[in-house]
């Protein structure tokens, strides 16, 4: 355990890597709009600076939620891919989502996407994480064929779109 962190609570430990005001923001966008880039990350809708952006990215690559690897498309770019620990986070932001939907006015577009997994339940959350799996670790990572018909990504893309159009 780090020596300046406050106590070994599961719950502290974890608000120690996301209790700040970005870190999970950083992580949604990953997850849920496909961002794997600084720029994309950059252009999120609460629109955060470079250097709180760059300082989260690193913080998440040390505490192995991301992997920063050179992009083959382009010299200057760097590609960020979730890891198996952040995707496993699916479930939580879910969790969270859903909770923010019944308690707070949030936007009729965000709502869409959310209502998509917490209707879907647990089975949607994993062959979501399926679909992260592949995109971020590989095909091989996989642990379920992939499904006939709309990923649960497209789905919430659907959704999502389909509310921002009202």
């Amino acid at each position: 355990m780090r020596k300046d962190t406050r106590s070994g609570c599961p719950v502290n430990l974890s608000l120690e890597i996301f209790g700040d005001r970005w870190t999970l923001l950083v992580l949604r966008d990953i997850i849920f709009t496909g961002a794997r880039h600084f720029r994309e990350l950059l252009a999120g809708p609460e629109r955060i600076s470079s250097n709180i952006l760059a300082g989260r990215l690193a913080a998440l690559v040390e505490h192995g939620l991301h992997t920063k690897a050179d992009d083959p498309s382009h010299k200057q770019k760097v590609k960020y891919s979730l890891t198996e620990r952040a995707i496993e986070l699916v479930p939580v932001i879910a969790q969270l989502s859903a909770w923010g939907t019944r308690h707070l006015p949030v936007d009729e577009e965000y709502a869409a996407r959310a209502d998509v997994l917490t209707s879907g339940g647990p089975p949607a959350w994993e062959a979501f994480m399926d679909e992260l799996r592949e995109a971020h670790l590989g095909p091989h990572a996989r642990r379920q064929p992939a499904p006939n018909g709309p990923t649960v990504g497209q789905q919430m893309q659907a959704a999502y779109t389909s509310a921002s159009q009202h």
